[in-house]
């Protein structure tokens, strides 16, 4: 979880402790108390809460909202089976609420299934061309000058190496695809010794703490990202790919409004002060904060509650892919408007984590108004 998006969740669990003491005091006593250290400046962005609160409440997350109700959205493709690669540990979770419940292949729209990473029909016609090819042994000369772009591009994309996190393999027969909205993340119970070694795990052994970076580090990334890679998602050749031509084209204008409004905000995270300062040693502390959070993601491959692995795998890659936008910004400045984009990609995979990840943020600041407005209401 990012800095911000932490503190807040933090302040919702003392919301909840406070709840049945509150009703004795003057007008606004309660509210004051419990949410004295959810307002005022951000220590990395040039904004305060409230200013934030307006933002996502009112213009950002009804929106974001419907998005992620839709089709392209609501299926996520994950492999709850993969074994813990750090110490031998196969127990989970007995509680009916740790549970996920996979979705039968025929309930998944075709245009996903089909290609689920790539974006329209025109790239998964020339994925399969590729494919159909490369077991032919057929030399290049044999395929388009398009056809050819598309491997070349896809190719590079699929060696990066400038990746954040440790994916799944979707094409592992134990990946499965996952509605979302039918398995929400929730409070399961799951807790102990297990889940304390988990999270003992993250912070202690592989949270980034350079003496010489100035912190926090992440509160402010939720909205700058999405600001950043609106031009990704901007070009013609670019769709919500599910096979229903028509609910695709409206998503990807919702998908730009939402864009649009995030890059319209005012007053961002500046993120050129993000490992500023003497250039090797700002490669060098990247690519160890890289290493760390991928570390992280593996560790996700451990949680024995399986609704808790699916969303922090999702979460993970969310905020993986949060910083390799941010890290990408030369080569997404290069994207044309139109034509294959051989420097920058996104898979369906990370974008998907990346718009659940910031609904799962967004809402958690929506519920922080929720938990005013019971408060005030308790008067």
């Amino acid at each position: 979880m990012a800095a911000g998006s932490g503190l807040l969740l933090r302040a919702l669990g003392f919301v909840v402790l406070l709840l049945p003491v509150v009703s004795r005091g003057s007008p606004g006593a309660a509210e004051r108390r419990c949410f004295c250290q959810v307002t005022g400046h951000l220590d990395d962005c040039t904004c305060d809460v409230e200013t934030i609160d307006a933002f996502n409440n009112y213009k950002l997350f009804p929106r974001l909202n419907e998005l992620l109700e839709s089709d392209y959205f609501r299926y996520y493709k994950v492999n709850l089976k993969k074994p813990c690669p750090f110490w031998n540990d196969n127990s989970h979770c007995g509680i009916r609420d740790c549970a996920v419940k996979p979705c039968p292949s025929d309930e998944v729209p075709d245009g996903i299934r089909s290609g689920s990473y790539k974006y329209s029909e025109e790239a998964n016609n020339l994925a399969e061309e590729c494919e159909e090819a490369k077991r032919l042994g057929a030399v290049d000369g044999s395929l388009s000058k398009a056809t050819q772009q598309a491997v070349l591009q896809w190719t590079r994309h699929d060696d990066s190496s400038d990746s954040f996190c440790e994916a799944d393999d979707i094409y592992s027969p134990d990946a499965e695809y996952v509605d979302l909205l039918l398995n929400p993340e929730r409070y399961t119970g799951y807790k102990g010794p297990d889940a304390w070694k988990i999270w003992n795990s993250i912070y202690e052994e592989n949270c980034f703490k350079p003496q010489n970076v100035k912190r926090p580090l992440a509160s402010g990334r939720e909205l700058r990202a999405l600001s950043k890679v609106l031009p990704f998602f901007e070009r013609p050749g670019f769709q919500l790919y599910t096979g229903d031509k028509s609910h695709d084209g409206e998503m990807k204008n919702q998908l730009l409004e939402i864009l649009r409004l995030a890059k319209s905000f005012p007053l961002h995270f500046d993120e050129n002060s993000f490992f500023a300062g003497n250039k090797k040693e700002a490669a060098k502390l990247k690519e160890e904060f890289r290493l760390h959070f991928k570390n992280i993601s593996k560790i996700m491959d451990c949680v024995g509650c399986f609704k808790c692995r699916l969303w922090g795998k999702l979460q993970t890659q969310g905020l993986g892919t949060v910083l390799k936008i941010l890290f990408s910004e030369n080569l997404i400045e290069k994207i044309p408007e139109s034509g294959p984009s051989y420097g920058f990609q996104l898979t369906r995979q990370e974008i998907v984590a990346l718009f659940n990840a910031f609904g799962r943020i967004s809402t958690s600041i929506r519920e922080l108004e929720n938990f005013k407005n019971i408060l005030r209401n308790m008067r």
